[in-house]
């Protein structure tokens, strides 16, 4: 009858068949190496500290999720627990998985703080956090580090209408932190077609106060700042300057105008979209990376090719589908995962039901994020052109 296999008999043989290294190695592979640090800690250990880019996957689920956290087998990975036992386990079980590249990292965590390497206290989530994302939580290009960033950002709707308003509530749903809400009306009833975060009761308040009526009651973690104002060059940098990310949901070209140029002097990403009729469109501009709106249309079209929503009208659930789209590009910037429309316009045809994935390119002599770009709005004019989509986008 074989001897039984004791507990220190399995952590000897596994810890032989794996490499260790101590702190100020894994700091050098991490650092030096563009070495993945996996914490296989519980959640609550987490809540102690991490190293600084580390992912989170509890040791249970590791063989379950590292594959899609670490994609690239051959990349180094470094794993480490509080005290250096569960990552000799981990790092056997990767190695197992085919990665080539593993280290456990010895005396884990403590180790990594007592050799005062730098670490961070990450913002935990509430008991009810965690249960509101519960989803988010399960998918590994997220987690509670990703929910944290989205609880932390700051994005700017321009617009609660058609396309900010489905952006809005599923941003909120999402646990963006704080939305801002940029709108000088007031409801409408004609609005209540496509506009779905108002009410009928609502009619005549203004659109900000609807919005975040609607907002507050859908998560009351998010925090809505309401600019009831219209938008122009004198409040456009003020406004824009505290958000990480901006939403354009507008109708008109001048104000389509002034985000992307306010945008282009502050860097910051411009979720864009437009719609008429049947059709849509979206693409994420952000200067320096890709085209900005001038570069695609140096000049809004004559008023008689760009006829207002209240002129052609356009079909009340196509904005759902846009503003989904432009919510969907925000979530991806703040969580910097998968491949924004940075360069890509993306068009849909609601009576066909086709997307189109148009490739675009930044105009060389472009008047706003050219050689000769302007350093302030001053000398802009920003005249109102009616809405729509103009027509060389489809072209």
């Amino acid at each position: 009858m074989p001897t039984p296999t004791t507990y220190r008999d399995l952590l000897d043989r596994t810890k032989s068949a794996i490499r260790e290294v101590d702190a100020l190695q894994a700091h050098e592979l991490q650092y030096a190496q563009d070495a993945v640090a996996v914490d296989v800690r519980e959640a609550d250990e987490v809540e102690q500290g991490v190293v600084p880019g580390a992912i989170h996957i509890p040791r249970g689920f590791l063989e379950m999720r590292i594959e899609e956290a670490v994609r690239d087998r051959h990349r180094p990975v470094v794993v480490y627990c509080a005290g250096g036992v569960r990552s000799a386990f981990a790092a056997k079980a990767l190695q197992d998985l085919g990665y080539a590249d593993v280290v456990s990292l010895e005396g884990g965590f403590n180790a990594w703080k007592g050799a005062g390497l730098p670490w961070v206290a990450p913002r935990s989530l509430s008991a009810d956090q965690r249960r509101r994302y519960s989803r988010h939580l399960l998918i590994p290009e997220v987690g509670e580090a990703g929910q944290r960033k989205l609880l932390d950002a700051k994005v700017l709707l321009v617009g609660a209408g058609g396309l900010g308003s489905p952006a809005a509530l599923y941003l909120a749903a999402a646990g963006v932190g704080t939305l801002g809400v940029v709108d000088a009306d007031t409801v409408d009833d004609s609005n209540l077609q496509r506009q779905v975060i108002h009410t009928t009761d609502r009619v005549g308040m203004p659109k900000v106060e609807s919005a975040r009526l609607t907002i507050e009651a859908l998560n009351p973690d998010v925090q809505v700042v309401a600019h009831e104002t219209r938008l122009t060059k004198e409040n456009v940098l003020e406004i824009f300057a505290p958000y990480d990310v901006i939403l354009d949901g507008t109708d008109n070209f001048a104000t389509r105008y002034l985000i992307n140029d306010a945008c282009v002097l502050l860097a910051k990403p411009n979720v864009h979209g437009s719609i008429f009729r049947f059709e849509g469109q979206a693409t994420t501009f952000l200067a320096g990376e890709g085209p900005c709106y001038r570069c695609l249309f140096p000049d809004p079209p004559p008023p008689d090719l760009a006829p207002s929503c209240a002129e052609a009208g356009v079909l009340g659930l196509l904005p759902g589908t846009i503003g989904l789209l432009q919510a969907t590009e925000v979530a991806k910037l703040i969580l910097g995962v998968g491949e924004p429309l940075v360069g890509r316009l993306l068009t849909y045809d609601a009576l066909t039901t086709t997307f189109r994935d148009l490739k675009l390119s930044r105009d060389p002599n472009c008047p706003m994020c050219g050689p000769d770009a302007p350093t302030s709005l001053d000398d802009i004019e920003y005249s109102d052109v009616a809405c729509a989509i103009p027509a060389a986008a489809f072209a």
